[in-house]
């Protein structure tokens, strides 16, 4: 495939599209241009290199970026892929949460920088489904045995990946939340740590019921997500006006939500 880079005229058009021949399974691509492909086309294409597992560069002149990927699909295991992609999750959730509790704004950076890596392996994993939908012997590599499986881990690949976002997103708030809003929200703090404690429950054992099956499990993180439903609508209305807050409220409402969808996947 050869990417012409004069035609990508908006911001992020290049690098998605690179993102795109990635997850389609394609080895290797081209960018080109007719003059000189440009300083900002270049930082994107070298930016999204580190974002897309086994992608690099491997050769480059003023006209031209070769790119070649060195994944094998049949080395991995989807279902390894998806709890690597939870273990991400789960560790930026805690620990954007943890930054906001105890004003840790390193241990906030470090939740935001690990979102580049739970993107990789949703894109690794989409590139893996895609692979296995054309060749049923790669599904059987990669331990998918129905076909319908690969709809489910591409679901289930994707609310992980959100639930990634909104937790960096949290992680961000988290920077912006000062001093003086911190001293009057104190108690909301604490009320938001023990729905997080629920949030963070959902998204576990939403998992959990994937790998087990057990329909019991799924069926409670469902009432649980009931409960934190309407656990956030109170504090929204109980909340003194401090935007950051609120946000996180939603945010965390989302993520519940997004795990409530991987158990409805589970059932």
């Amino acid at each position: 495939c050869v990417i012409n880079s004069d035609l990508c005229t908006d911001p992020g058009m290049l690098e998605r599209i690179i993102v795109g021949n990635y997850t389609l399974g394609l080895d290797s691509f081209s960018v080109v241009s007719s003059t000189r492909i440009s300083r900002e086309h270049v930082d994107e294409v070298r930016k999204i290199t580190h974002r897309l597992m086994g992608l690099g560069i491997v050769q480059e002149t003023p006209e031209r970026i070769d790119l070649q990927c060195s994944v094998d699909t049949t080395k991995f295991k989807v279902d390894m892929l998806t709890r690597r992609l939870v273990v991400i999750a789960s560790t930026i959730y805690s620990e954007a949460m943890e930054a906001l509790m105890e004003s840790n704004r390193e241990l906030a950076e470090d939740a935001m920088r690990r979102e580049d890596e739970a993107d990789m392996m949703y894109w690794l994993a989409i590139r893996l489904l895609l692979s296995a939908q054309r060749d049923r012997m790669v599904a059987d590599k990669i331990g998918l045995e129905e076909p319908t499986h690969i709809l489910y881990y591409g679901l289930i690949s994707r609310y992980l990946e959100v639930i990634a976002d909104h937790a960096e997103s949290i992680a961000r708030r988290a920077v912006e939340f000062k001093g003086g809003e911190r001293k009057g929200g104190r108690q909301a703090l604490r009320d938001i740590g023990n729905l997080s404690e629920l949030v963070h429950n959902v998204l576990l054992r939403s998992m959990d019921c994937v790998f087990s099956g057990d329909i019991d499990v799924a069926n409670n993180v469902l009432e649980i997500t009931r409960v934190i439903g309407s656990e956030s609508e109170r504090l929204l209305k109980a909340l003194p006006e401090m935007p950051t807050l609120r946000t996180i409220v939603l945010e965390l409402a989302i993520i519940a939500d997004t795990g409530a969808g991987i158990a409805v996947i589970a059932i």
